[in-house]
């Protein structure tokens, strides 16, 4: 079994939740997507650094365009009242082991409103009622105290800590796991 056999993706379905609207991120959400990917506490504790300019953002569209129409990007872009202000969606999804890990990130406009936590229940909502997964993980670097806070309502138990389990922004860091399992 492959990746490709979740034919969902080749068409990322719209969610609804209260607030938002998750969904495909399009070519028009340039200014939006620029407007918190180039913003350096947005990525401060993420793999990617902030981007430079709105060519780098406009590459990164058509990258992730191209992923969906293979079936192989996992995120909705999270649209709030007409914006896309973060993306939400599963980082891997391992079919062998019927588990996935959910990431997301958002603005830091709006940190502190919940919207993170109802994007990201969503998503869980998603991989256990329409994936049929049984576990999902998110990681997190350890310094990201808010993260933490996030996968804690949601419902999500700490596993551990992955001593120096990545490096990034010219560093080893310790990367924190919290799951979830599909009766819980």
């Amino acid at each position: 079994m492959d990746i490709k056999d979740f034919k969902i993706f080749s068409n990322i379905p719209l969610i609804k939740t209260e607030r938002l609207t998750l969904r495909k991120i399009t070519k028009k959400d340039l200014e939006d997507v620029y407007r918190y990917a180039s913003d350096e506490e947005v990525s401060k504790f993420l793999l990617w650094s902030p981007h430079k300019n709105r060519e780098q953002t406009k590459l990164y569209l058509k990258n992730i365009t191209a992923a969906y129409n293979r079936g192989e990007y996992f995120d909705w872009g999270i649209e709030y009242e007409g914006h896309i202000i973060g993306t939400v969606g599963f980082t891997t999804l391992d079919v062998i082991n019927n588990k996935g890990e959910i990431g997301y990130v958002l603005s830091s406009e709006f940190w502190g409103k919940g919207i993170a936590c109802e994007a990201a229940q969503a998503i869980i909502k998603f991989g256990f009622d329409v994936l049929m997964l049984e576990r999902l993980e998110a990681r997190f670097m350890i310094e990201n105290k808010s993260s933490r806070r996030v996968l804690e309502k949601l419902g999500l138990k700490e596993e551990g800590v992955i001593r120096h389990g990545v490096f990034a922004k010219g560093k080893y860091r310790d990367i924190c796991l919290y799951s979830i399992l599909s009766g819980e």
